[in-house]
């Protein structure tokens, strides 16, 4: 077992616990937040009590407790962070016009795709992410555009450190395989996300390069596969080129 960190405070570890198993279940009752936290029910009261005292948490009329939008105010000050949301922003809201599906701007980070802003479809029958919601690179549309582009030794660490695991039938799990697929990319300048990281759900992606001329960032058009056809991505792949390549030149690459 490894020795615990010398500063590591217990006690805050469990608040913001507890907090994230509110917003992963949208409501608890003090007694459900203890057996998640697999603690006592006077000690999950008194971080919950404080967590509502701080404006985090509030009672609901089913007598439970949820988060409130305070913590999505956090959450928004961190995005907003990121000077690609303001300058992509006016690009996905062209793109949401003309393909009536959802938008989705996506960060690389530790070997993960982070959903960093969108704009949602419309259409009743849609399959959305949430904002900082993480998948892995190697089965999205959004991760494959940008491991595709990836300096060669950096490509090579992640692939010797990531395990290809299947999360739909049609994830790649082939070592070989991916980086043939890999390769088409560099050649096209897109990906593509053929139900390979949830079945009914297909999309098109393309690299956002910033001022090293670095993939990091990928902006995608995705939608239900019984909408967004192999026709429609050919459709779409051009205009997403398009505007991927001016994002990219607005964001200072050479």
């Amino acid at each position: 077992m490894a020795d615990k960190k010398y500063y590591r405070i217990a006690s805050l570890e469990k608040g913001i616990r507890i907090l994230e198993l509110l917003a992963e279940h949208g409501e608890l009752s003090v007694s459900e937040a203890a057996r998640l936290m697999d603690t006592n029910r006077a000690g999950s009261h008194r971080f919950i009590s404080t967590l509502k005292d701080l404006g985090y948490v509030e009672k609901n009329s089913s007598n439970k407790y949820q988060p409130t939008l305070k913590v999505m105010s956090l959450a928004t000050k961190v995005a907003n962070r990121f000077e690609i949301r303001r300058v992509a922003k006016p690009y996905m809201h062209r793109l949401s016009m003309m393909f009536k599906e959802t938008i989705n701007l996506g960060l690389f980070k530790n070997r993960e795709i982070i959903h960093i802003d969108k704009i949602d479809s419309l259409e009743v029958l849609r399959m959305d992410s949430a904002l900082g919601d993480k998948a892995p690179a190697y089965c999205t549309g959004l991760g494959k555009a940008i491991l595709a582009f990836l300096p060669q030794h950096e490509l090579a660490h992640y692939l010797d450190n990531t395990e290809l695991v299947p999360l739909a039938p049609n994830t790649i799990t082939d070592r070989n395989e991916l980086e043939a697929e890999l390769e088409r990319i560099r050649k096209n300048g897109y990906a593509v996300d053929d139900e390979e990281l949830n079945v009914g759900l297909r999309c098109i992606a393309a690299p956002i390069f910033d001022h090293n001329a670095y993939p990091a960032y990928a902006i995608s058009i995705s939608g239900p596969a019984m909408r967004v056809t192999h026709r429609t991505l050919e459709e779409a792949k051009d205009t997403l080129l398009t505007a991927s390549a001016e994002l990219s030149k607005m964001m200072g690459t050479p």
